[in-house]
């Protein structure tokens, strides 16, 4: 009987360990914006986790923060040596996009997804334009940030995580919030959104550059992201008519040959060019007035695994 018990008991942490798994998923990619490296930092947190005795196992009060604190100290040193993979990026370098649930990919886009625990629950603070702002903060302000204002963590937590005070947290947090402010444009209604990105999907397939250039602000711009594996421009194009005659032409010349899909992208309305019935583009894009400011376009196969299932 005690045998028996004690096997139930078992069972039941380690259920509760393995359900873990999301959260430690959906924090890791919003602190790296890859989820490669996201599922990388989980697997080294069970590892540590399962590479303790099961006395040190007992003697930790809560095995969910436990694991959160390493996971969140793992991303911190990964960000810490980022700027340095960064350098050596060919080209731009853009966070990993995400599908929604139901388009997540295991072969082909609309397949079942390999995992659902990996899945990304889909917010504002995995919205491309959010990610590439988090980009631009130090390791520790990102962390600050992401723990308390999306996870809900207490500074005394998080500063056990980054090595300062839970003062010196709340600082950083607030520093990173004013990042997000001065960057964030206006919000605009999601139908709104999804209405100008049908038109520019519209334009590009007609390969109106006077329809594109009506539908980009003047100052728009536009990244992409091929990670030296295929072919992208290396620097951001700047200037809506610039953009509109670059994406016409690349669609003229793919006429016939790609197909493009209008999805959820990190949470919001996007586009999926496939090539030959694989996905070979994801677009995602930052909309203010009704005029499209920002196009991110990730081509890193990579990066599309999600969408690939490869």
């Amino acid at each position: 009987m005690t045998d028996h018990s004690g096997h139930d008991r078992s069972d039941a942490e380690l259920g509760a360990i393995v359900s873990e798994r999301r959260r430690l998923i959906n924090l890791a990619y919003r602190l790296l914006g890859s989820l490669a490296d996201a599922e990388d930092v989980v697997q080294e947190t069970y590892a540590r986790w399962y590479a303790m005795s099961r006395a040190q196992q007992d003697a930790i009060e809560s095995p969910g923060a436990w694991l959160s604190k390493v996971a969140g100290r793992i991303c911190l040193d990964l960000l810490g040596s980022a700027r340095a993979r960064r350098e050596r990026y060919v080209g731009e370098w853009i966070p990993e996009p995400v599908p929604e649930p139901g388009q997540w990919a295991n072969g082909r886009l609309g397949a079942a997804p390999a995992d659902p625990a990996d899945r990304i629950t889909l917010d504002e603070s995995v919205s491309m334009a959010f990610l590439v702002v988090l980009e631009s903060m130090t390791p520790a302000e990102r962390v600050a940030l992401v723990l308390h204002d999306v996870f809900r963590y207490p500074f005394a937590e998080i500063a056990e995580i980054t090595g300062r005070t839970p003062a010196a947290c709340r600082q950083l947090a607030s520093s990173a919030r004013r990042r997000i402010r001065d960057a964030a444009p206006p919000a605009v209604p999601p139908a709104r959104q999804a209405g100008v990105v049908r038109n520019f999907k519209e334009a590009l397939e007609a390969g109106d550059v006077g329809a594109l250039v009506g539908l980009l602000d003047p100052g728009a711009t536009l990244t992409v992201d091929g990670g030296g594996l295929v072919s992208a421009t290396l620097h951001p194009i700047v200037g809506g008519e610039q953009i509109a005659r670059y994406c016409a032409d690349l669609a003229v010349r793919a006429r016939g040959l790609t197909r493009l899909l209008e999805r959820t992208v990190n949470g919001q309305p996007g586009l999926v060019a496939q090539y030959e019935g694989v996905t070979s583009t994801v677009y995602a894009f930052e909309i203010t007035d009704g005029r499209i400011t920002h196009i991110w376009a990730v081509r890193n196969p990579e990066k599309l695994k999600s969408w690939t299932g490869g």
